[in-house]
This record gives C-alpha cells, sequence and structure tokens, in this order.
C-alpha cells in the first residue's frame, strides 16, 4: 500500500502514525510546507516532498470575513500543484491522510478522485455555546456580536468542504466530535494522537536545576512544585485566571515554586491589544503580588524537559475553554500528576472528580487555590487519585497499545472498502 500524509508542518499529529506504516513494509510519502521540513530530521521509510508557501497578499477589497478562506484556497491551491508533480513522477497513492486546518485538502479529490482521504478534524467552529462568548471578558460590545457571529459561521467554509470531500475522518476525543455538523459524524471516528505512556511516566528520582537571583535551585519531589503548561500563555488555557490565583496561592504556599511554560504568541482566539503579549499583559497584572524568587517561567521547551517538569510537579494546574483539549494535560496524567483541572467539556470527558484528578470552576482563583492547597497540605492522602490518572492514560490514550492500532485498523479498513469497490 502506498500512503500520502498531508500535513504543513509534517509530521505533526502524524509524528508516530507514518513511521508505523512505514514499519509494516509499506511506501510511505509526505508533502509539507518546505521551510518546515527543512527544520526536520527525516524519518526512515518515510520520503518527504516540499511545497513552496502561499504567497501573503493583504487585498483590502477581500472583504474580511473571506480573508481567512483566501489563505486556505491559496495554500490549498499550492498543495494541488505539488500533488500533480507528485502524479507525473508517477506517485499514485493509495490512502491518502491530511489536516484540513490550513486548507491543505481541498482540492485533494480533484487530482486523486478515487483515492480514499482520511481527514483529521479538530475543531468545527460554533458562534455559541462552546469557545465563542465563553469568557465574558473578552466577549464583544453587543453591537459587534452579530458580526463576529457571521464572521465564526464563514469560518467553517474549509472545513465543510474537507468535511464533503473526506472519506473518513478522525477526531481526537468524543467531545471533538460532538461539535461537527451531525450529518456528517457518521464519517468521522474518535481515535486520540495518543501518549507514549513510556516517556510519560513517573520517575521519583526526577530533578532539576534553576537559575534565579538568589543563585542555583535544584529541585526535587521534596519541594512543592506547582506547574502550568500551554503551547501559547492566553485566555483560552486560561492563563489570566492562573496568574491571578497565584498572589493568594504564593501567600498560602509559603515555600512553593511554580513552573509555567508557554510561548508569548497567540494559538487561539483574538490578539492582545497595545502590542503586547498575553503572557505579558497578566503578569504585569499581578507582578507586584509575587514572589518572583518563586515563579519561574520557561518558554516551549523541548518535550523531554517538558517531561521532566510534569514528573518534578505536585499538582498542575490546567485550564481550558471548551476547545480542543491539550496534549500537556495527558502528558500530566501519564506522569501521575495530580491534575487541578477546569470543569468544562473537554476535561470532564477525560477527568471524573475526586477519581483521577480535581475539577474547578474556570474562572474561580479561589476556588483553583483552595483546591491546590488542598493537594500540597495532604499529598499522600491523594496517592491514588496519581495512580487512577496514570491509568486512564494507559486504558484510552496509550499510543502503541490504545491509539496506534486503532489509527493502523482504520487506514485497513478504508483502504479494503475502496479496494472492494474497485473490485466489484
Amino acid at each position: 500500500m502506498k500512503t500520502l500524509f498531508i500535513h504543513q508542518n509534517f509530521p505533526g499529529q502524524y509524528k508516530h502514525l507514518a513511521p508505523a506504516i512505514a514499519q509494516q513494509g509499506h511506501q510511505v510519502f509526505a508533502l509539507g510546507e518546505s521551510i518546515n521540513l527543512e527544520t526536520k530530521a527525516d524519518i526512515p521509510g518515510v520520503q518527504q516532498f516540499g511545497y513552496d508557501p502561499p504567497k501573503k497578499l493583504d487585498n483590502p477589497e477581500t472583504h474580511v470575513y473571506l480573508r481567512y478562506f483566501e489563505g486556505q484556497v491559496r495554500r490549498g491551491q499550492q498543495v494541488a500543484r505539488a500533488l500533480l508533480k507528485l502524479k507525473r513522477h508517477n506517485i499514485i497513492p493509495d490512502l491518502i491522510l491530511g489536516h484540513p486546518g490550513w486548507g491543505e485538502i481541498l482540492y485533494v479529490k480533484d487530482i486523486y478522485p478515487t483515492v480514499p482521504l482520511i481527514g483529521l478534524f479538530e475543531f468545527y467552529y460554533r458562534n455559541k455555546g462552546h469557545d465563542v462568548g465563553f469568557d465574558t471578558e473578552f466577549s464583544l460590545r453587543s453591537d459587534l456580536a452579530l458580526d463576529q457571529s457571521c464572521s465564526v459561521r464563514t469560518k467553517n467554509i474549509n472545513n465543510l468542504l474537507a468535511l464533503e470531500a473526506a472519506d473518513a475522518g478522525i477526531c481526537p476525543t468524543t467531545y471533538q466530535k460532538s461539535v461537527q455538523p451531525p450529518e456528517f459524524q457518521h464519517k468521522l471516528s474518535v481515535i486520540h494522537d495518543g501518549i507514549d505512556t513510556t516517556v510519560a511516566q513517573p520517575n521519583a528520582k526526577v530533578e532539576l536545576g534553576l537559575d534565579n537571583d538568589l543563585g542555583p535551585l535544584t529541585l526535587n519531589q521534596q519541594h512543592e512544585v506547582i506547574t502550568f503548561v500551554s503551547r501559547n500563555l492566553e485566555p483560552y488555557r486560561g492563563y489570566h485566571i492562573f496568574m491571578r490565583a497565584l498572589p493568594q496561592l504564593l501567600q498560602q504556599r509559603p515555600n512553593a515554586h511554580v513552573i509555567i511554560v508557554g510561548g508569548d504568541h497567540v494559538s487561539y482566539g483574538s490578539s492582545p491589544p497595545n502590542g503586547k503579549s498575553w503572557k505579558t499583559i497578566f503578569f504585569e497584572e499581578v507582578k507586584d503580588d509575587l514572589d518572583l524568587d518563586r515563579i519561574h517561567i520557561y518558554d516551549r521547551l523541548p518535550y523531554k524537559k517538558l517531561i521532566k517538569i510534569l514528573q518534578l510537579s505536585s499538582v498542575h494546574v490546567y485550564l481550558t475553554y471548551p476547545f480542543v483539549l491539550s496534549w500537556s494535560m495527558l502528558d500530566a496524567m501519564s506522569c501521575g500528576c495530580l491534575v487541578v483541572a477546569s470543569k468544562t467539556p473537554p476535561v470532564e470527558e477525560v477527568i471524573r472528580h475526586g477519581e483521577n484528578g480535581l475539577l474547578v470552576d474556570f474562572f474561580s482563583p479561589d476556588e483553583i487555590c483552595n483546591c491546590v492547597n488542598q493537594v500540597l497540605e495532604h499529598p499522600t492522602r491523594m496517592q491514588h487519585m496519581r495512580a487512577k490518572a496514570r491509568q486512564t492514560v494507559i486504558d484510552k490514550y496509550d499510543l502503541k497499545r490504545v491509539c496506534l492500532p486503532k489509527h493502523l485498523e482504520l487506514i485497513q479498513k478504508t483502504f479494503q472498502k475502496f479496494q472492494d469497490i474497485k473490485n466489484s
């Protein structure tokens, strides 16, 4: 079987699946944006091809609702041109897997109309009831609410076209499937990308060296360590709420250290005002009330160092809007963290309060403080929750035993279905 992966930042979510298919003896190809591929290591058994990034045009005549989609169309066009080149070199895949988020699979069926296509569908935007309007602190004025609603609806053009084109699809969680249009849900299977629980695992001997104004400091599991992780530190992941909880939390826990990991860009939602980052805005809001010698902030880290921090954690705080679930929460659970998380739908799918973690009101710094303080006050009493958290990930999200087999089964099933049609 010849399999083609399409992802602008390949391997992205396919970093385990692509080599797993190659290891089975199949031919595997990948198509991604050239500049991104240049920064990545080669994957054994995967032949990679690049496409030129689309030109960025800022045409004032383009309606504001359509600018996002225009970028997706331009990227889809670049991918189509690259696919035509592959076709001319007689590369005809038996199966294609692609992420629709950036428009890359818009025109796949125009190049390979009879090749089955499996899309990775992370989120379908809704103008109410999910991420939009959840946090009233960032809600628009009433006279702009209709404009936002129309803009969100238009933003789904690419998603709808991808859902229509795909022969099958994958959603990482049941919640993410539930927000997709009901008429397409029969195509979609719930399969998470998977957590390597042999890497993300507890380590009682872990140590982490830090440098601060007081000199070198080495933390281990004898210290109280509160962790907070997000790809970027922004409202969608509750960074503002966590920062507002810190002054009270550090006052209650005079020996605790806080490790915050995340970038200062925007992954989701609106950009911050005045050219500042959300990371800076909410840090400056509370910095005068913090003991800065006990706050340790990192930008994005290599995965191995992130795991080390999670292994060190006494309590891990995870907050999110009703949106895509972060890998980091499952990594934390797999490392045996006691997770204090927001009582929001994507989290509630995984964490059961008092059984494998603790749930709090997303908007309540007081409740977060009380819950974290409770964990740190009685760490051994909650050991069963740490063990149950790891077992949850092993049972439902383990990369090698659960998720990869499900992915491979869906691929074989989809491929065989088309073979049967072709041969009938």
